[in-house]
């Protein structure tokens, strides 16, 4: 009942939104004389980004299968070019296979101001996940054009290449690009030719590198993909960094017995054990106050049989929250409940961290000029990490950050389901057009 009551509402104000676009406008009154992106214009470049990779036959609402170095992405990267040398961007594709425009400034020595996002999807993906943030960085050129605004900055309009795979693109402007990652293959296809495939150059790869401290600041306007936003019906949200993330590989090893000749009180199931270790990951992460989020979601069993008592289990645990003490205390803890589990049903458990992730976080002066360019436009605003991962988590490591974020109806993403409603694309890109014209006139930190 609760899908078909979202399937209803999604069908609801698409088709709302869609047949009534001067909703836009009419919803953006602002007591402001500062400059505001053209909303129709904008949603525009979206629909028309949509037909790539759009299911036959289907609409809007079917979302899109735009995988990176598919056709339907040589596709929509074209248009994506063709937009930005319309709006005089002078665009080109650096090794890495991302889209680069740049726009000249009052200062040439200057550090320059970059924005963008991606427009590669997962499979049967939305199409608001990156479009937004690549689309309307187009249109923030778009308009500074039409009223003759020239910037001290100069700007770069980038859209990052297979953010969904990696990201890749991003990843490698900030670290060097392994040899296995290039021949990994990704959607049916090798890494490196893929990147040729969308114009990259992957003999040439380490040139896309560059050095910390050589930009200005990163801004990135993306939807929450999360539902806080939606639920608390504020439009923009102030993101304060990317979480952190350790990923654990667990092992539960038993003893594979028959399952009619083996006495309860003398098994060692490894099932058993791995059931009460997740029930533990939820008890432990909920206990503390905060954001945090712990996810069991691989799970595989040996030897897998009906009549087999399970001998062993392997199973994933992961943690993600803005601080890294925070992570790396659930997983101290996760542990220790680990070998209590152990010893109450004769099992061993280990678990290998595998991944480690550090936190992203914004630069709080660029949080302070998203909070004033949102209250130019008398739109209300929640601070609030993300818990996924984006490009602006490696430009982080070149120069200060700030991340936009705008609502997703019913916190739903990488699925056809994923809207976010026009009038929140518009004040997006809104708050993005004005804390650029903000952060070019103050001094930010450089990265180091």
């Amino acid at each position: 009942m609760a899908m078909e009551i979202n399937r209803r509402r999604f069908v609801a104000t698409l088709t709302a939104s869609m047949l009534c676009p001067k909703i836009v406008t009419d919803a953006r009154a602002s007591p402001s004389d500062e400059p505001r992106t053209d909303a129709r214009r904008l949603q525009g470049t979206l629909e028309e980004l949509s037909t790539f990779g759009r299911p036959a036959g289907g609409s809007f609402a079917d979302g899109v299968s735009r995988v990176a170095y598919s056709e339907a992405d040589v596709a929509g990267r074209a248009y994506a070019l063709g937009l930005m040398k319309a709006a005089g961007l002078d665009p080109a594709i650096d090794p890495a296979g991302n889209i680069v425009g740049r726009r000249a400034g009052r200062d040439h020595t200057a550090r320059p101001i970059l924005m963008g996002s991606h427009i590669d999807s997962v499979p049967s993906g939305g199409n608001f996940d990156g479009d937004v943030g690549s689309m309307a960085a187009i249109e923030v050129v778009r308009t500074l054009n039409d009223r003759n605004i020239a910037t001290r900055h100069p700007l770069q309009v980038i859209i990052w290449s297979n953010e969904e795979g990696g990201p890749i693109g991003s990843a490698a402007v900030v670290e060097p690009v392994t040899q296995e990652t290039l021949e990994l293959p990704f959607n049916g296809i090798v890494m490196r030719d893929g990147l040729r495939r969308i114009g990259g150059d992957p003999d040439r790869i380490a040139q896309a590198l560059r050095p910390a401290g050589s930009l200005h600041c990163y801004l990135e306007l993306h939807i929450e993909q999360g539902g806080i936003l939606d639920r608390s019906a504020i439009p923009i949200g102030i993101v304060d960094g990317i979480v952190s993330i350790d990923e654990y590989a667990v092992e539960v090893h038993g003893f594979a017995n028959h399952a009619g000749t083996t006495p309860m009180g003398e098994r060692r199931d490894a099932l058993l054990a791995a059931s009460k270790l997740v029930e533990a990951v939820g008890e432990i992460v909920t206990r503390l106050p905060g954001r945090q989020v712990g996810t069991v979601g691989r799970f595989d069993v040996f030897p897998n049989a009906a009549n087999v008592i399970p001998g062993l289990v392997k199973l994933s645990i992961e943690f993600r929250d803005l601080s890294a003490e925070t992570v790396a205390r659930l997983g101290a803890e996760v542990a220790a409940r680990a070998q209590e589990i152990a010893a109450q049903t004769d099992t061993q458990i280990t678990l290998r961290r595998i991944a480690r992730d550090p936190a992203a976080l914004a630069d709080p002066l660029i949080q302070a000029q998203i909070a004033a360019a949102a209250a130019s436009l008398a739109l209300k605003t929640l601070h609030l990490p993300s818990g996924a991962g984006h490009d602006a988590q490696f430009l982080s490591k070149l120069g200060p950050m700030g991340m936009i974020f705008v609502p997703s109806l019913g916190g739903i993403s990488h699925s056809p389901k994923e809207l976010t409603r026009w009038p929140d694309v518009a004040n997006g890109a809104d708050v993005l057009l004005r804390t650029l014209l903000r952060v070019d006139g103050i001094k930010l930190k450089a990265a180091v």
